[in-house]
């Protein structure tokens, strides 16, 4: 099914490129994608899923056909939200909609997931590879106090986060990747051939810096109690590389209605497992309609 296209002006002038697919008669479900990718890489899931949803997705700020923000401030969280608000205003009008994120485009997702006016309004959110900076925060001085080890275990995965606050040398890194060489990347993390080119792959790394930039050290530095306005789904990747399977432990104290499943899977599931993702996903959805 082809998908249909339009331009979205969100709160501070950035236009934002967004895709829907399926009929509009049925739920609507948004996707939003991660770092470093595009929305390009939710089309192997999308297609499992645009019988039964009204599907959206889009590049977020700085990545794919989307404008790029000249201040990392512009990436902060809550501009990230406000982003998704004017998508969904825009395109669903005032209808309510189940959520579905992946790396940093489920870190974003929280910030509207865990703010009141979002209440009734998400109806189920699926994150996948992506906790709340808050939440974790809370989890990593926990284990700081009572679980060295664990602590310093999730640091070794996050090593690239540090390398991200460098102003020169980060974005030069990616002036190095070819959508070739970021293929045979996600070829080793996935044990998988044959996955779908980022053709953006350079200048999707290059600007989507400043997500990190913009909100890291700001929320580990001061977390906020954050919870959740609807009920939420952690699909765990058993072998992520960035993210460890422990920070999922912290979700349950925020969210009321929890519920965690597992695949086998390194961090880029939604391309080498996108059957048994979209499945988590309309079935989580489909339950919370």
């Amino acid at each position: 099914m082809q998908a249909q296209t339009q331009w979205v002006t969100t709160s501070d002038q950035q236009r934002l490129y967004v895709k829907t697919w399926g009929n509009e008669a049925n739920p609507a479900l948004v996707l939003v994608h991660g770092y470093p990718d595009n929305q390009e890489v939710w089309e192997l899931v999308i297609q499992q899923l645009i019988q039964d949803f009204y599907v959206l997705s889009y590049d977020v700020r700085g990545a794919g056909k989307s404008s790029i923000p000249k201040r990392i401030r512009d990436y902060r969280l809550e501009q990230l939200s406000l982003d998704l608000e004017s998508v969904v205003n825009t395109v669903l009008e005032d209808h309510p909609f189940h959520l579905a994120a992946h790396d940093w485009g489920s870190i974003q997702s929280w910030e509207s997931v865990t703010e009141p006016k979002f209440r009734g309004r998400i109806l189920s959110y699926s994150t996948i590879s992506g906790p709340c900076l808050d939440h974790t925060a809370f989890w990593m001085r926990q284990q700081f106090k009572q679980n060295k080890p664990r602590f310093f275990k999730q640091l070794t995965k996050s090593w690239y986060i540090a390398v991200f606050q460098l102003p020169l040398l980060a974005p030069v890194i990616w002036t190095l990747f070819t959508p070739e060489k970021w293929d045979k990347v996600l070829q080793q993390l996935e044990q998988q051939k044959d996955l779908p080119l980022n053709s953006h792959i350079a200048a999707d790394g290059k600007h989507g810096i400043g997500l990190y930039r913009a909100n890291f050290i700001p929320r580990l530095t001061q977390p906020r109690q954050r919870f959740a306005v609807c009920p939420v789904q952690a699909i765990v990747l058993k072998r992520d590389n960035f993210v460890s399977p422990e920070l999922i432990d912290e979700m349950p104290k925020w969210a009321e209605n929890f519920q965690r499943v597992e695949i086998d899977a390194n961090h880029w599931a939604i391309l080498s497992q996108a059957e048994l993702v979209a499945e988590y996903i309309k079935k989580f959805a489909l339950k919370n309609n």
